[in-house]
C-alpha cells in the first residue's frame, strides 16, 4: 500500500511539473488564504509580546488610578465622565493610610492632552513631549523610570518647587547634541529649567514610534507653573502578590472619599497591567475572527479552482484511467491517485505561503526592529488547512474518475 501511495504521489508531482502555469494559478487562492492566516498570527504575536512587555514596564504589582475610564474609547467621553471632580493629593495620602496592602503611591500632574508643550535649547527643539509633574517616588513605583544619567527628582526639589527637569533618553541628544545634558539649562514653554538627569528609555518599544519623549519636573513646580492643571493621576504599588487586595481596598477608600452611592457607579477607574493585557487579547480575538472569515473566502475560491482543474484533469486523462483499470487498478487506486494529486497541489500552496510570509516577517523585523515571528502553531495550521482543502475539494473529481467505465474510457478520444 505504501508503495502504491508513493507511486501516486510521484505521479502527482510529475503532473504539477508538467502544468506549472495551470498549477500556479490554481493554488493562488490557497496561497492567499493561508498567507493571511500566518501573517496576521505573526503580527499579533509580535504585538502581543511587545504590548505585554510595555505594560509590565510599569511594574507587575502596580495599578493606575484616574478619574477617566480607561481602555479604548471612540469620540467624545460621556458628560458624566467629563463632570467628575479630579483626584487630589489628599486622595493619595488617604490611600496610603487606609490600604494595608499598598506599599507605595505616587501622584503625577499633567495638563490636558490638547495642550502642546515644547522644550528647546539653542541647539534643538522637541515638541509633542510627554510632560508631567512627578513626585520623588515616581521612579520607585514606575519600573520604566530608571535614571540613565544624573539623579532623579528629590523630595527637596518638590518641596521647594525647584525649576529642575529630567529629560527622556531621546530628548536629551536633540537638545544637547554635543554631549552631557546634566547641569545645563533648557527652556520649557518660555520658562528656564536646569537639567538634573536623564531617564532611560523603556524597553520593549518597536517600530518608528519607539521614542522616549518624557520631560519630568517636580510635582509642586508643575502646579506653580501651570496653576490651571488638574489632571492628577496616580500609580499605586502593592506588596508582592497582594495587588488584588490593594485594588479592592483602594476602591473602597476612593468610593467613600468621592461620595459614591452604595449602588452607584465608580466615578474613577483603577486598572492593572493584567486587565490591560486581557483587554488587548479581547481585541485581538476579534481580529482573529475577522481574519478567519477573510481567509475562509480565499480558501473557498482556491478550493473551487482546485476542483475545476481536477475535473479538467480527469477529462484529459480518461483514456489513461481506462488503461489503468484494464490492467487491474481498483477504484480505490484511482480515487487516491487524484486525491493525492489535489492534496499535493494545495500543499504546495501552503508551503509557498509559509516561505513568503516568513520572508515578509523577516523583512519587517529587520526594518522596524520588531520581534514578531510566525508561530509554530500557525505554520502547522496553515499547511494542514491547505492539505485539507485539497482533500475536501478533490473528493468529487476523484470519485468521478473512479466510477468511469474502463471500456468507455478506453474508447475516449
Amino acid at each position: 500500500m505504501a508503495q502504491a501511495y508513493g507511486e501516486n504521489l510521484k505521479q502527482a508531482m510529475d503532473t504539477l511539473r508538467t502544468h506549472k502555469m495551470r498549477s500556479g494559478l490554481t493554488v493562488f487562492g490557497v496561497v492567499l488564504g493561508v498567507s493571511v492566516i500566518m501573517l496576521v498570527a505573526a503580527l499579533i504575536t509580535g504585538f502581543d509580546e511587545t504590548i505585554q512587555e510595555n505594560i509590565k514596564q510599569f511594574g507587575a504589582d502596580t495599578a493606575f488610578i484616574s478619574k477617566w475610564d480607561q481602555g479604548f474609547h471612540g469620540g467624545n467621553r460621556p458628560l458624566e465622565e467629563r463632570q467628575r471632580k479630579p483626584l487630589t493629593l489628599e486622595d493619595s495620602q488617604a490611600l496610603i493610610a487606609g490600604c494595608p496592602a499598598l506599599k507605595n503611591v505616587t501622584t503625577f500632574l499633567q495638563t490636558g492632552w490638547m495642550q502642546q508643550h515644547t522644550v528647546r535649547t539653542k541647539a534643538g527643539e522637541v515638541s509633542a513631549i510627554d510632560f508631567r509633574g512627578v513626585q520623588a517616588n515616581f521612579g520607585q513605583v514606575y519600573a520604566n523610570a530608571s535614571t540613565l544619567a544624573g539623579r532623579f527628582i528629590s523630595e527637596g526639589d518638590d518641596l521647594h518647587r525647584e525649576k529642575v527637569v529630567m529629560l527622556g533618553e531621546n530628548v536629551a541628544p536633540v537638545l544637547f547634541p554635543g554631549g552631557d545634558a546634566v547641569g545645563k539649562d533648557v527652556m520649557i514653554d518660555g520658562s528656564d529649567f536646569r537639567v538634573i538627569g536623564v531617564v532611560e528609555k523603556p524597553k520593549g518599544g518597536f517600530g518608528m514610534g519607539d521614542e522616549d519623549r518624557r520631560v519630568l519636573i517636580p510635582f509642586n513646580t508643575f502646579k506653580k507653573t501651570y496653576p490651571s492643571a488638574d489632571e492628577i493621576n496616580m500609580r499605586v504599588q502593592a506588596y508582592p502578590r497582594m495587588l488584588d487586595q490593594a485594588v479592592d481596598q483602594a476602591t473602597e477608600v476612593l468610593r467613600r472619599r468621592r461620595n459614591v452611592a452604595y449602588n452607584g457607579k465608580d466615578n474613577f477607574s483603577i486598572r492593572t497591567a493584567a486587565q490591560e493585557v486581557e483587554e488587548f487579547h479581547n481585541i485581538m480575538l476579534m481580529v482573529y475572527v475577522a481574519t478567519i472569515v477573510l481567509s475562509g473566502i480565499g480558501l473557498l475560491i482556491g478550493g473551487v479552482g482546485v476542483m475545476n482543474i481536477m475535473l479538467v484533469s480527469v477529462t484529459e486523462r480518461t483514456r489513461e484511467i481506462g488503461v489503468r483499470k484494464a490492467i487491474g487498478a481498483k477504484r480505490s487506486d484511482i480515487t487516491w491517485q487524484f486525491l493525492l494529486e489535489a492534496m499535493t497541489l494545495t500543499a504546495s500552496g501552503g508551503v509557498i505561503a509559509l516561505v513568503l510570509v516568513n520572508g515578509l516577517v523577516l523583512l519587517i523585523r529587520l526594518t522596524l526592529q520588531w520581534r514578531g515571528a510566525v508561530p509554530i502553531w500557525a505554520a502547522t495550521a496553515g499547511v494542514v488547512v491547505s492539505v485539507s482543502v485539497g482533500l475536501i475539494f478533490g473528493v468529487w473529481p476523484a470519485m468521478k474518475a473512479a466510477k468511469l467505465d474502463p471500456v468507455e474510457a478506453l474508447r475516449y478520444e
